[in-house]
């Protein structure tokens, strides 16, 4: 089962794993994890750094409805 969320401004559906911008910035995050309660959810940079990239938290409402597909890493 895919966990997910509504957000609530954009009125889309945002799915652990996929590939979403911020409003902040135009790079590409990966969602690690998705709390629909607090409308919270920790992204990555995408693609991922060669030793990693640090997971932080975000607003689901400072997610980027997606115009276009996003590009494969």
């Amino acid at each position: 089962m895919r966990n997910h969320a509504n957000n609530r401004v954009g009125f889309m559906r945002v799915h652990q794993g996929d590939c979403i911008r911020l409003l902040s910035d135009k790079d590409i995050y990966q969602v690690i994890a998705i709390d629909d309660h607090h409308d919270r959810c920790w992204v990555r940079r995408w693609p991922l750094q060669r030793h990693g990239s640090p997971v932080f938290e975000v607003s689901l409402s400072s997610v980027e409805s997606p115009g276009q597909p996003m590009p494969a890493a």
